[in-house]
């Protein structure tokens, strides 16, 4: 695979899986016993989980393996791509759904997936909008977004426009969701102690208390007896409406046909 001197002078590559390159010496016989990518990308995703993306190093990394950095560099050419091959493992753990279930349900079904890798993985939002994303197991994730948009009857150029709706909405949803549960396990509380308390001091402060009011209405209004019961019925009620959007102008495509 060359130096890391030689790496280091070439330009960065569009993704891994554009370029995957076969290693130009054999691995040395004191190289560690076992290790391989998947062992390797494993690990990246065990790390990222724990420590962040900020803190995810090759270095740290090998610490986690027990071998040397360099070690790893027979593997893979740099830290991106790591971070590439790790992205991709998670999308692996959004299950695919029945072919002959209704469309609502199939879409219903990978949306909360969609939602909940976000939440187990903080770290990904930031890369799926740094790489192509076009790793297997990613892209059997886009085939199967296609196939339910494909059946609910929307013409071909509303489809793209759906599926953005949907996704992109799940993709802040759960990015704002994951990174809150992130900030409260970070501080040693629970998701409803860690509201309670700044609400707390919020009310605290009449002037701030008399702002928030109405978003008290609000949160009141909606119901739910915790935090996650409430971002739960904000998320079904979201997706609802979404799904219901497509309803109404796929009649109203029919109906001009």
């Amino acid at each position: 695979m060359g130096s890391a001197a030689d790496r280091a002078k070439k330009p960065s590559r569009v993704s891994v899986w554009l370029e995957r390159r076969t290693p130009t010496r054999t691995r040395r016989t004191d190289q560690p016993a076992g290790l391989d990518v998947q062992r390797i990308t494993a690990a990246s995703v065990r790390l990222l989980d724990a420590d962040g993306l900020a803190k995810f190093s090759m270095r740290r990394l090998a610490a986690e393996l027990d071998v040397t950095a360099m070690s790893l560099y027979w593997y893979v050419d740099t830290k991106d791509d790591l971070l590439e091959l790790a992205l991709d493992t998670v999308f692996g753990e959004i299950p695919a759904t029945p072919e002959d279930a209704d469309w609502h349900d199939r879409l219903r079904e990978l949306a909360t997936s969609y939602r909940k890798m976000f939440v187990r993985h903080p770290w990904v939002s930031a890369l799926i909008g740094s790489f192509l994303n076009i790793g297997p197991h990613a892209m059997l994730f886009s085939y199967a977004v296609q196939d339910v948009i494909r059946v609910t009857g929307l013409p071909l150029e509303r489809r793209t426009g759906a599926m953005a709706a949907v996704f992109q909405f799940v993709y802040g949803f759960g990015t704002t969701e994951g990174h809150f549960v992130q900030r409260t396990a970070q501080a040693g509380l629970t998701q409803d102690e860690y509201v309670e308390r700044a609400m707390g001091m919020i009310r605290a402060d009449p002037d701030a208390h008399r702002a928030m009011r109405p978003s008290e209405e609000l949160m009141d209004a909606r119901g739910g007896a915790t935090v996650e019961e409430m971002r739960d019925r904000d998320f079904t009620f979201a997706l609802d409406l979404l799904i219901a959007g497509i309803e109404a102008t796929c009649a109203r495509e029919a109906r001009s046909a």
